[in-house]
Order: C-alpha cells, then sequence, then structure tokens
C-alpha cells in the first residue's frame, strides 16, 4: 500500500507531526520502532513541557500523544527501519516485516544519549542518573551532583548545572579537557565547580535511587567511594540515522543536514527534532519542529498533486 506520508519515529516531534497531519487528511503512517517514545520513556518526571502545572511522568506524556494521534487516525507500525531507499519516488521503507511507500517522508528518529554502558547505570537511569541537565537539572537544586565527560556537552551541562546545584563535580577520565577553551575557563570560574582527573565511574551504588558512585584513578588503579545525589552523563549522543547514510546529506557527527527549518538535501523528505537539532535537544522544541515538518510535507504533496493534474 502507498502512503502520502509516512513518519519515521514516535518520540515528540515524530508524534506531534502526525497529530497535525492526521487533522491535514493525510492519513500519516507512524513507523515507532521496537523502543518507541524517545528519550522521554528514559525520564521520570517531566516538569518543563507546558500544559502540566504538576509536571508528567515521560512515558504518560508519550502515551497521551500517541493517543491523541490515534484520535485522529494516525496508523502505527510497532517495527525498526531497516533500510530506505530516497533514490526514486515514490520512497521506499524497508521494515523487519514488510516494504512500505511514500510520496513524503519525515525523519524524527532522534539522537540516543551514550551512556558508560554498566549494569548499574542502567537501573539508575532516571533516579538519580541523567543524561540532560536542562530538561532535570532542577530536581537536584542544593544538591550534590557529578557530570561525566571532558568535551562542550559536559562543559554546558557543568556551567547550567553550577546555577542550581550546591556543588558539581566534573569527572574526566583524562589528564586534559577537550572542550573549548573559553567554556573551560567560564566553568572553572565557578565557585563550586571542582575537577576530578584521570578518573572513571567503576560502579552506580543504590538499589531504588542513587545515592553514591564508586570512582577509580585511572593512573594508579585506587578506587574510593563518594556519596551523592545525582550523576549527569554529558559524553555525547549520537543521531539515529545509520540506516540512511548513502541516502541523504548528513553532517560529520551523523546529523541530518536542513535547511529552510526542516527540508532536506532530498525533495519530499523533512526532518523534525533531535535527529537534526543538537542545540537544544528539548522535548517542546521537537515538538515544535514535528509541527513545521508537517506543515512542510502537507505543502510539498499539494504541489506534487497540482503537478500530477496538470
Amino acid at each position: 500500500m502507498k502512503n502520502k506520508l509516512v513518519i519515521i519515529g514516535s518520540g515528540p516531534a515524530g508524534l506531534t507531526a502526525s497529530i497535525y497531519a492526521a487533522r491535514g487528511n493525510l492519513n500519516p503512517l507512524v513507523i515507532a520502532g521496537r523502543e518507541a517514545g524517545g528519550q522521554l520513556m528514559l525520564t521520570t518526571d517531566v516538569d518543563d513541557f507546558p500544559g502540566f502545572p504538576e509536571g508528567i511522568q515521560g512515558p504518560d506524556l508519550m502515551d497521551k500523544m500517541r493517543k491523541q494521534a490515534e484520535r485522529f487516525g494516525t496508523r502505527f507500525v510497532s517495527e525498526d527501519v531497516l533500510s530506505v531507499d530516497l533514490k526514486s519516488k515514490p520512497f521506499v521503507i524497508k521494515t523487519e516485516t514488510s516494504d512500505l511507500s511514500a510520496d513524503a517522508l519525515i525523519l524524527a528518529t532522534g539522537a540516543s544519549a551514550m551512556w558508560l554502558g554498566l549494569e548499574s547505570e542502567k537501573k539508575l537511569i532516571g533516579k538519580g542518573i541523567s543524561s540532560c541537565a536542562v530538561c532535570d537539572g532542577f530536581f537536584f537544586k542544593g544538591k550534590n551532583i557529578i557530570v561525566v565527560g571532558g568535551g562542550d556537552t559536559a562543559m554546558r551541562e557543568a556551567q547550567y548545572l553550577s546555577k542550581l546545584a550546591s556543588k558539581v563535580t566534573v569527572v574526566h577520565r583524562r589528564d586534559s579537557l577537550r572542550a573549548q577553551p573559553a567554556l573551560v575557563e567560564l566553568v572553572k570560574s565557578k565557585p563550586n565547580v571542582e575537577f576530578l582527573f584521570n578518573t572513571t565511574i567503576e560502579e552506580f551504588l543504590g538499589q531504588e535511587k542513587l545515592i553514591g558512585v564508586r570512582l577509580k584513578n585511572t593512573q594508579d588503579e585506587s578506587s574510593s567511594e563518594m556519596d551523592i545525589d545525582g550523576v549527569f552523563v554529558a559524553i555525547g549522543h549520537i543521531p539515529n540515522t545509520k540506516f540512511l547514510k548513502g541516502q541523504i546529506d548528513l553532517d560529520e557527527k551523523g546529523y541530518l543536514v536542513v535547511h529552510d527549518e526542516t527540508k532536506t538535501s532530498v525533495p519530499g523528505v523533512f526532518s523534525a527534532g533531535d535527529v537534526s537539532d543538537y542545540h537544544y535537544r528539548q522535548a517542546v522544541t521537537a515538538a515544535g519542529a514535528g509541527c513545521k515538518a508537517s506543515f512542510d510535507a502537507e505543502e510539498y504533496l499539494e504541489n506534487l498533486q497540482t503537478k500530477k493534474v496538470v
């Protein structure tokens, strides 16, 4: 079955795009993926999404957005995309069980935070461990926290958190930082920020919530424990674009290259959310981008139809 519009991704960007597209009578199909919902599925408390004065759990917000999309007729496929063919029209999207076609495509696959990969980390994500200071920093006001990393992302997280936390300790595995010198100087000027070089986190401590970390010195192999209220892992993000390589323009980090807000290098293919936005990375900005992508896709399809009629 050929679709007017296929949306790949089911986070705030993809679901918002589907709501607007469905209301625009485009009968959109969302390929949600096996791990639907995006980064918010790893977030417990969301206090900065407009319309929820008491806050809302990340998975609950995603569930409400999906139900809203379904109310307007959005269809969902709970599979991962294996590959796409964007060099022919209509576009072909290969999932785990079928080949789908689309006249227009919105890519809203997001970006995945890079984690340390420890077993103790997995069970405490959202329970004291975060990858987003702007999202979760408020919950650690007046607390003692760690930022892991030595690049620009880590410095920006540390700078932001220094305004909220009583103490911020930057833990970095090397003896020097990779971040821009100006950012480093800004963070070093904060009186409540300290640095632990040549240090890694060996284990996160706690059962229901984070209570501390076990640290390892990379030079002498010694270990020590530190009581801590929160840890922000800031070692970067990976855009979920591996299946797009060779089909569309990506930048050196793998993010979609866009112009005019949502348009990619392939006419008829649009971007929304963190798959092209590595600066803001917020649910509300992703949702706004999804709205824009839907409008642009609708305009593209209308022009396509006009050409066919003519």
